[in-house]
């Protein structure tokens, strides 16, 4: 078996969605909503995106469920919510009844005018262009997201997802 690496797995970064901080959740949408990836030959649609500073040093991920988290409805209210009460949680929340649709809508719209940096979630993890597969599986195993970046030299090069990897362990076993 030839030795793969991240390298071999990864994304390269000008294929892969990027935006700086200051972009809003509306234009995080518009990347994730509008960026088709075709890795050989399969379609697939990102599930986030990269954040990156002016410097093109890289701040953090924006999944799609963090998006989602900043139009939580408890959160469309002045008043305090219960720390306790599960998110979406709309059958006991009678104030959620009272909206309009068009106040709902409203509310959506200055919400997607947050920048990104208020929802995403820091790197904690990345690898190395030369990484070895059992690394990439140890990673991917331990780490709450799809995707870890890839450096090499200091600098961002790609992402390795976990379905390129999953994709290389069914070739590898002949499926």
């Amino acid at each position: 078996m030839k030795n793969v690496t991240a390298g071999d797995l990864m994304i390269p970064l000008d294929q892969y969605p990027h935006i700086p901080y200051w972009f809003t959740i509306r234009q995080a949408i518009a990347e994730i909503f509008y960026g088709e990836l075709i890795i050989e030959n399969k379609r697939s649609l990102p599930r986030s995106v990269l954040v990156f500073d002016e410097e093109y040093k890289l701040l953090g991920i924006v999944r799609r469920r963090d998006i989602m988290a900043g139009f939580d409805p408890g959160s469309m209210f002045a008043r305090k919510t219960n720390p306790n009460k599960q998110m979406f949680n709309l059958k006991v929340d009678s104030d959620l009844l009272e909206m309009s649709n068009f106040e709902i809508l409203e509310s959506f719209k200055q919400k997607s005018e947050m920048s990104v940096a208020e929802v995403m979630l820091p790197i904690d993890v990345t690898l190395n262009h030369d990484d070895h597969l059992v690394k990439i599986i140890h990673e991917l195993s331990d780490y709450k997201h799809a995707l870890i970046p890839v450096m090499q030299d200091g600098a961002v090069v790609g992402v390795v997802r976990t379905v390129e990897t999953l994709n290389k362990i069914g070739e590898l076993l002949d499926i």
